[in-house]
C-alpha cells in the first residue's frame, strides 16, 4: 500500500509513503536515489531522513553517491540531512563536498551541517575546512569547536585554546570542555 504512495502525483504523499516504508524496513536505495533526483522538495527532505533506514545492496555505494549529491541540493534542508546521513554514516568518500559545503554554502545551516559531519568523520582532509569554520558565524564556530573532538592531530589543541578565547560564552565553554577532557 505505502510503495503505491511514490507513484502519487501529491508530493506530500510521496513524502508520507517514503516514511512508511521506512519505518516498515521496506524502504530500497532505488527509493531514495529517486525521490533525491527527482522529488519536490518535501520529498528530498524526507529521502535524507529516511535513508538512515537503508540498508542491502547499494547502501554503502549508490546510496553513498546519491546523498553526495544530494550536498548541491538546492534546498538547505535537503543539505543539511544529506550532510547528517553522511556524518552519521562516516562517509570517508564525502569528505571533500563536505568541506566545500562547511567553506562555501551560502546557508548558514548547511555550513554547521558539514562542519557536524567533518567531526563526525573525523577524516584528516575534513580538519582545515573545520579549523577555517573557526572563524565563521557563531553558531559555525561553536559547531567547529565540538567537532574538533573528531579529530587527533597537532593542531586541534591551539585551535581548542584560541576557541576557549573567544568572544561567543558557548564556543569558549565547548572550547574549554574539550581542553578540560584532554588534561591540556
Amino acid at each position: 500500500m505505502a510503495r503505491r504512495g511514490l507513484t502519487d502525483t501529491d508530493p506530500d504523499v510521496q513524502a508520507a509513503a517514503l516514511g512508511a516504508l521506512a519505518r516498515a524496513g521496506a524502504l530500497t536505495v532505488t527509493d531514495v536515489a529517486r525521490a533525491l533526483a527527482d522529488g519536490a522538495p518535501a520529498l528530498r527532505r524526507r529521502a535524507t531522513d529516511a535513508a538512515l533506514a537503508v540498508g542491502g545492496p547499494g547502501s554503502r555505494s549508490t546510496l553513498f553517491r546519491a546523498l553526495e549529491v544530494a550536498l548541491g541540493d538546492p534546498d538547505p534542508l535537503v543539505v543539511v540531512g544529506a550532510a547528517w546521513f553522511l556524518g552519521e554514516r562516516r562517509v570517508a568518500a564525502a569528505v571533500t563536498l563536505l568541506a566545500e559545503t562547511a567553506s562555501g554554502h551560502d546557508d548558514v545551516r548547511c555550513r554547521e551541517a558539514a562542519v557536524a559531519a567533518l567531526g563526525a568523520i573525523g577524516n584528516l582532509d575534513g580538519l582545515p575546512a573545520v579549523l577555517a569554520a573557526l572563524d565563521d558565524k557563531p553558531t559555525i564556530r561553536r559547531r567547529a569547536s565540538v567537532a574538533l573532538a573528531g579529530f587527533d592531530d597537532p593542531r586541534v589543541e591551539p585551535a581548542l585554546r584560541r576557541a576557549a578565547a573567544d568572544k561567543d560564552w558557548q564556543v569558549r565553554q565547548a572550547a574549554a570542555e574539550l581542553l578540560a577532557d584532554e588534561g591540556a
